[in-house]
């Protein structure tokens, strides 16, 4: 969290001074907790990791309609202009309040037909449902900093899309760049809750 508030601020100037090796490592760094979260995910049940691939897709698919609908006529700021200018805090309002509905379903879901693996949201929950409400916001809070880090590094670099495999939805790194962040901490906060 901190290294992506860090890039964010430094902003597109900031990103060249940036020495290529360290840009490089942290990369590779991203890409393999992302994938070593998803083998560990799988292995706790599909039920969880389907639980924390929605989020992000909710939260994406949530602030695109809302930005869309509501971006700037509640705050005249929008989240990051010089990073993602398509971007309004009422998006990021948006994917939070479809998060916290899809979150709280999730676990009414789970209790009714009693999942044999609870979901992410249902192992938030039995801490407490502050705990389900303040991992929601906080999982929200990082999808958007994953995408917004993708889109810093595709602005510094000058391109639309990071490939030409999907065309029109920015390439496939806008795909999983919410991923790359929530997925290595959905897995963290899950062994730290169920070791206390």
């Amino acid at each position: 969290m901190l290294c992506s508030a860090w890039l964010l601020r430094a902003g597109v100037p900031g990103w060249p001074r940036i020495p290529a090796a360290v840009r490089l490592v942290a990369g590779v760094l991203a890409l393999w907790l992302a994938w070593l979260a998803v083998v560990q995910a799988r292995h706790v049940g599909v039920n969880f990791l389907l639980s924390v691939l929605v989020l992000v897709w909710v939260a994406d698919i949530f602030a695109y309609f809302a930005g869309r609908a509501f971006g700037l006529r509640f705050t005249k700021n929008k989240l990051a202009p010089s990073i993602s200018p398509g971007k309004s805090w009422e998006g990021v309002w948006g994917g939070l309040i479809g998060v916290t509905v899809l979150a709280f379903a999730w676990v009414a879901a789970d209790a009714h037909w009693q999942a044999a693996v609870p979901s992410f949201y249902s192992r938030m929950a039995q801490q407490g449902w502050w705990m389900l409400v303040i991992t929601v916001l906080f999982m929200v809070a990082m999808s958007v900093a994953g995408d917004l880090v993708e889109s810093l590094i595709k602005r510094s670099a000058g391109v639309k899309d990071s490939s030409g495999l999907l065309p029109g939805h920015g390439g496939v790194l806008d795909r999983v760049d919410a991923l790359l962040p929530t997925l290595p901490l959905a897995m963290m906060l899950t062994r730290l809750t169920t070791t206390l």
